[in-house]
């Protein structure tokens, strides 16, 4: 665990007493879905899945999720379906649809590879707590961008979080307590009936991890392999007697800060033509980026003030090389070098309207959260969605004022990189919702070998949790890959890639130890 701050220990948002295992809920008739072409995608098929609100009520309400697949491309081999959940938590189909490429050819071969939106996000029934994306809009735009720094834009961050909370509790109070990854990971059994396996097949990266473990716990029996990429701490995320919020206590902070500084020593060392930004030595290109960073806190450049370009340089650190249109490793190092020029950028404007929220990179280049509608649309993503999960399940200090000091503590072991990380969940502290199943543990019950995957500098899910997921789930197999960035999916390696074909379509682990590289290094 991470070093506390001395501070009393303060009642958890979303703290909830731990069970074993939801009870087993009344026998429900499993649906079958229509399978339509998906507007704008070619290759993929799309469909709506009913379930029900509660598991243990399901003859109550119910809610929809949609459903994307890709088919399998050799289907005289077929072997079943692979359920992936990119992480975020966000909406999953957009994400999807980017990163289905990625996927080592012999799974697109074998398996009908599957995703949905997650209840409470996207195209699913969504947690939503505005009447119009116009509404949605007019609130976040009153939001300091990236996280608040000085009292006035912690003021309004703090009061915009609460004017939201009190929204969401008015909008659809019940919603709010049937989102949570125990929530998820029955909707995941749920969709495993439908595609007709006797067995689950899965592949989590980022927040999707939590959501496979949680599946390998409650389901011990029904999982026939499972690769978590990118791997969250479960026990850290479900602490119920938290100094820090969520992801102080996931280290994610401290991800961010190694990574960074692996990518300005890197940068030095490719010097200025594979690097804009270097400096004479990697001492030197850390000092320019610290004096960077300074000059910007008194002295923005345009849209670029100390906190956007802070939550700027996380958000870029989890790509090392171009995916779609995401900001990755070479758009900052120009980004920065701009900055350093004192010139505004415009390449790379775009990313500062991404929401102050720890999604995943790609939900960049399919559309920003804050503006994912037209204003006259009833429908749109919110950063309320990612809160409605978080904020229910994983416990953070209840009193918002308490986040300008963990900031500060944050910026003292992490840097400039670390307030956002204390801020993310401050929403967390006034939030309404509780969740009504958390699954908190054990974590070792899978009958089924589970192989784990991290790059050892990972800017949000840092290799330590990997290595505290491996531990806690006994039964599981960690694959390290030496490289850069967040999760071997989006930073590929094709040594993983072979371990992870072999093991889902074979059951064959890795050799104890195994060590990937990257195809690709950075700035090359």
């Amino acid at each position: 665990m991470v070093t506390s701050i001395m501070m009393a220990a303060v009642l958890a948002c979303g703290a909830a007493p731990a069970a074993a295992e939801p009870p087993d809920p009344t026998p429900m008739a499993t649906p079958t879905p229509v399978w339509t072409p998906c507007p704008n995608a070619a290759g993929f098929e799309c469909a709506t899945v009913t379930a029900p609100l509660d598991y243990q009520h399901p003859q109550a309400r119910t809610i929809e999720l949609a459903v994307i697949r890709h088919p399998a491309t050799d289907p005289a081999h077929r072997i079943g379906s692979l359920l992936f959940n990119p992480g975020g938590p966000a909406p999953a189909i957009d994400l999807f649809i980017i990163e289905y490429p990625f996927f080592p050819q012999e799974m697109r071969e074998r398996f009908d590879i599957v995703s949905w939106d997650p209840r409470g996000f996207g195209r699913s029934t969504a947690v939503q707590c505005f009447a119009t994306a116009a509404e949605y809009a007019a609130w976040f735009a009153q939001m300091p961008k990236g996280f608040p720094v000085g009292h006035e834009e912690e003021r309004q961050w703090i009061e915009g979080n609460i004017e939201l909370g009190r929204r969401c509790e008015q909008r659809d109070p019940v919603l709010l307590r049937f989102v949570s990854t125990t929530d998820s990971a029955q909707d995941l059994d749920l969709l495993r009936a439908v595609l007709g396996d006797q067995r689950l097949t899965y592949l989590g990266a980022s927040y999707g991890t939590l959501l496979g473990a949680t599946y390998a716990n409650l389901f011990p029996d029904r999982v026939r392999a499972m690769v978590l990429d990118g791997n969250v701490d479960p026990t850290a995320w479900y602490d119920d007697d938290p100094a820090l919020p969520t992801f102080l206590r996931e280290h994610s902070d401290l991800g961010t800060a190694q990574t960074l500084t692996q990518f300005l020593d890197l940068c030095s060392r490719a010097g200025p033509s594979g690097c804009p930004f270097a400096a004479d030595t990697p001492w030197a290109t850390r000092v320019k980026y610290e004096r960077l960073m300074d000059r910007l806190r008194i002295h923005p450049e345009g849209m670029f003030t100390f906190a956007v370009t802070a939550s700027t340089v996380r958000t870029a650190l989890q790509l090392v090389h171009p995916v779609d249109a995401a900001p990755n490793w070479s758009t900052l190092a120009d980004l920065l070098q701009d900055l350093w020029l004192g010139q505004t950028p415009q390449s790379i404007a775009s990313m500062v309207s991404v929401p102050t929220m720890p999604t995943e990179v790609l939900a960049s280049s399919t559309g920003d959260l804050s503006l994912a509608a037209s204003d006259q649309d009833q429908s749109y993503s919110g950063i309320e969605q990612v809160y409605a999960l978080i904020c229910s399940e994983s416990p953070n200090p209840r009193d918002p004022h308490l986040y300008g000091p963990l900031a500060k503590f944050a910026t003292l072991r992490a840097g400039t990189v670390g307030p956002f990380w204390a801020w993310v969940t401050e929403a967390c502290s006034t939030w309404p919702g509780k969740a009504a199943h958390r699954y908190t543990g054990p974590w070792n019950r899978s009958r089924t070998p589970i192989l784990t995957v991290n790059t050892v500098f990972d800017p949000a899910t840092p290799y330590q949790a990997a290595q505290s997921m491996t531990a806690h789930l006994g039964n599981a197999r960690l694959l390290t890959v030496a490289g850069y960035g967040h999760t071997t999916l989006s930073n590929p390696s094709s040594c993983a890639n072979a371990h992870e074909s072999n093991y889902v379509v074979r059951g064959v682990l890795p050799p104890r130890g195994t060590v990937c590289l990257q195809d690709t290094p950075p700035f090359t």
